[in-house]
């Protein structure tokens, strides 16, 4: 099975995704040993805010899918808890895929590992120019001390 699926539910409440294409799904279903095995690729394209400098990044996402179904067994058999029981002859995978999805998408995205993010003091993007503002860090528990040393 190979389409593309318009989803918004992964999606909804992420302000740090600025758009996103439809997912593209290429499935493969094997029956094996009496569960159905569907194996293959959900691939989607995101334009992102970079969450240290906020400028607009794009990244193209390849997330593998693995799921097994097999159908409720009559009795109380003991089954693997990766196996999703169904019942009836068709499976939904939408919400699987939307799982997929969701448990996929960049936690923090970022427009490179090596962002340097945003100046704290002037707002400058620290990538495109380095501002030069002073920047100390002082533990405030501890910014009494500072005046203490300076006293002769």
């Amino acid at each position: 099975m190979t389409q593309d699926m318009n989803l918004t539910a992964p999606f909804e409440g992420r302000h740090d995704i600025l758009g996103y294409s439809p997912v593209h799904v290429d499935l493969h279903a094997v029956h094996e040993g009496g569960a159905a095995k569907v194996n293959g690729t959900l691939t989607l394209d995101l334009e992102l805010s970079c969450s240290r400098c906020l400028s607009h990044t794009n990244q193209t996402i390849e997330l593998p899918f693995k799921e097994v179904f097999m159908q409720k067994p009559e009795d109380d058999a003991e089954i693997d808890e990766d196996i999703h029981l169904v019942i009836g002859d068709k499976i939904d995978l939408e919400p699987y895929v939307v799982e997929n999805v969701v448990v996929g998408l960049p936690y923090i995205p970022l427009c490179d590992e090596a962002c340097k993010g945003l100046c704290p003091v002037c707002g400058e993007n620290r990538n495109l120019l380095d501002c030069g503002c002073k920047q100390e860090k002082v533990d405030p528990r501890l910014a009494g001390l500072a005046d203490f040393f300076n006293k002769e």
